[in-house]
């Protein structure tokens, strides 16, 4: 099933706790997530900067033709942390980025993912080639307390898309940053399974369209 690139959002309805950001890095105002090129003007009509949703405070008012609010966020329930997927069940995103990109858009993701309200523990992060730098860095103090943190489903997670021990949460991430088609014909559909509500997927969008088609 080839993938269609879309407005490149991530459009989230459930609050939940804030990570702390990385240090040094500053959360970004929620936005659509950057690929390839100059990032989309704001729309006409729309304030410079603009309160979160869901953040308390008067709202500015407005300047010429305003265009349609946000959907409200919503309190409805989301499939617990840990919960596999169906690929019926998904929403499926595709970020536009190059395999040496592809890490860098994937933690962006992420970033405007949290801002959106989603809890660290409801997302798990799958790279198909080199390991992610945090995930190299935890295995470095050993396996056991490496999953130990995945089985605590208390923060974002990140693993190789191989990794059969990785189980799936409401919001599955991938990045596509290297390994042979082969592989990333078998990833990405069973990262699909992995995501309870929405798949994001980050890389080169003739060469995944390319893949999917060949395993169809």
């Amino acid at each position: 099933m080839p993938l269609i690139p879309e407005e490149p959002q991530i459009h989230e309805s459930v609050p939940g706790p804030r990570a702390t950001p990385a240090a040094g890095r500053t959360a970004p105002t929620p936005r659509p997530v950057p690929g390839p090129g100059p990032r989309p003007a704001p729309p006409r009509g729309a304030p410079a900067s603009s309160v979160r949703p869901g953040k308390p405070g008067p709202a500015a008012p407005p300047r010429g033709p305003v265009a349609a609010p946000p959907a409200q966020r919503t309190n409805s329930p989301q499939p617990p942390a840990g919960e596999p997927g169906t690929a019926a069940g998904a929403q499926l995103q595709l970020i536009p980025a190059p395999a040496d990109g592809a890490v860098d858009a994937a933690d962006e993701a992420v970033d405007l993912l949290l801002d959106s309200g989603r809890a660290p523990g409801e997302i798990l992060v799958l790279t198909t080639g080199e390991t992610h730098p945090w995930a190299a860095h935890e295995l470095s103090f050993g396996e056991a307390s490496y999953w130990a943190q995945h089985n605590a489903a208390d923060d974002v997670f990140y693993a190789d898309a191989a990794a059969e021990r990785a189980t799936g949460r409401p919001v599955v991430v991938v990045a596509v940053n290297g390994a042979s088609d082969e592989v990333t014909a078998k990833a990405l559909p069973a990262a699909m399974a992995r995501a309870g509500t929405l798949l994001v997927v980050c890389g080169d969008p003739q060469r995944i369209n390319a893949v999917l088609g060949a395993n169809a």
